[in-house]
């Protein structure tokens, strides 16, 4: 029991490390694609207040999120 124990503690410091040793150039297209998807949700939101449809807008959050998050509403999706 105890070297399993172990053995999840060393895999959780490794995969600790991994994640902290990520590069400056990864880090900053990170920030980028973050950056990106806010606006597309932004854009989305006015898209919303200006009296557009709720399909017109997500079909346009979907072209402008195209390539950037996972799934058809840029990587966020909530309840109506």
């Amino acid at each position: 029991m105890k070297k399993a124990l172990l053995t999840l503690v060393l895999i959780a410091q490794a995969a600790t490390f991994s994640i902290a040793s990520e590069s400056d150039k990864e880090t900053k297209e990170d920030i980028a694609r973050h950056r990106a998807m806010a606006a597309a949700h932004e854009a989305a939101a006015k898209c919303r207040e200006s009296g557009k449809g709720e399909d017109v807008c997500n079909k346009e959050l979907q072209a402008a999120c195209k390539g950037l998050a996972i799934g058809k509403f840029c990587g966020m999706k909530h309840e109506h």
